[in-house]
């Protein structure tokens, strides 16, 4: 029959409004060999889940306790991900959630870990931190998920500056638009190198 090869996979894991989801799917939609099957979030009213939904992508709603007894972890596998993304998902995942999908499990940070990075730094957080710490380079961490928040291997980064008048909004917008650039190019390259490896960094 000569049936094209099996597409991969992406599962996506939004908290909040899903910006980074949103571009993925438009990366994605019409992809010969990638596409996004699902997307799953903490939060009921995450407009991330209306963005998944205006491009026909199932989603998923869930809360700690079932994160923590294994259903995410079999409903994920049921759609056979070849790389799950936490785009702006806050909570820590289960060490057995890790250990289930090894090297199949990245994050985007904004900022330049180890710079910033750990648990309560997300958002503004990390953008009025940087202005505290009255750093003149910032930009984003795209890395591997481990057992602890921002600690896994570094795949990419990206650097912008600092400018003297930034605010926490001005500097998350540029540091989003950094996000916004690179995470589809980089999942992309992760899928198409069929390596998905700290061992084989791509950037």
């Amino acid at each position: 029959m000569g049936t094209p090869s099996k597409k991969k996979n992406i599962v996506i894991f939004a908290s909040g409004s899903g910006s980074n989801a949103q571009r993925l799917l438009e990366q994605f939609e019409q992809h010969p060999f990638i596409q996004v099957v699902a997307l799953f979030s903490n939060n009921p009213e995450a407009f991330a889940l209306q963005r998944a939904q205006n491009f026909g992508v199932p989603t998923g709603v869930f809360d700690r306790a079932a994160l923590k007894s294994g259903l995410v972890q079999e409903q994920v596998q049921a759609y056979h991900p070849d790389l799950i993304v936490l785009a702006g998902f806050l909570w820590l995942l289960p060490a057995a959630f890790v250990q289930a999908f090894p090297n199949k499990i990245i994050n985007i940070h904004p900022s330049l870990l180890p710079k910033f990075g750990g648990k309560g730094m997300h958002g503004q957080h990390v953008h009025q931190a940087v202005i505290d710490a009255q750093e003149t380079q910032t930009g984003i961490t795209i890395h591997y998920v481990n057992e602890h928040y921002d600690e896994g291997a570094p795949i990419y980064q990206e650097r912008c500056e600092v400018q003297p008048d930034d605010t926490c909004e001005t500097l998350a917008a540029r540091v989003l638009t950094l996000e916004h650039r690179h995470l589809p190019r980089v999942v992309e390259e992760l899928l198409s190198s069929g390596q998905n490896s700290p061992e084989t960094p791509t950037a």
